[in-house]
């Protein structure tokens, strides 16, 4: 059975754009981030969102970061927050495709050992339903 519920994107228009947007697909709640990730500005709304789709028990979250340019340490905080919540229920959180400076990123606050980061949407789909 295949589940797709798509949610409107939503654009912050700030001095720092951060676009992103909520869909289901296949029982995994994808979330796609681009632009730059400053939490203070982003999080709330972002957290607040996951929490909406993750209310009803354990949820699988995808986050596709192949197009975020820059994460601050709210971001980061942002990202571990999601993370929490996610685990909180008996779910798991991973990242897609990080560009080469998240990466490095990811690399140095020692979070790649924390996250999940796989190349693609349909590895990652494949990894977390088993």
């Amino acid at each position: 059975m295949v589940f797709a519920e798509i949610v409107r994107p939503r654009r912050i228009t700030k001095k720092n754009k951060m676009n992103y947007s909520f869909k289901i697909e296949e029982n995994f709640l994808v979330i796609s981030l681009s632009g730059d990730l400053i939490g203070e500005e982003n999080g709330p709304e972002i957290i607040a969102e996951l929490e909406k789709h993750n209310s009803n028990g354990s949820l699988n979250a995808i986050i596709d970061i192949s197009d975020v340019r820059y994460i601050n340490s709210s971001g980061i905080g942002v990202l571990i927050t999601l993370l929490t919540k996610v685990r909180n229920k008996d779910g798991e959180l991973c990242l897609i495709n990080p560009s080469e400076s998240v990466q490095k990123l990811l690399i140095i606050t020692k979070l790649q050992a924390i996250f999940k980061v796989f190349d693609t949407i349909s590895e990652a789909k494949l990894k977390l339903s088993v």
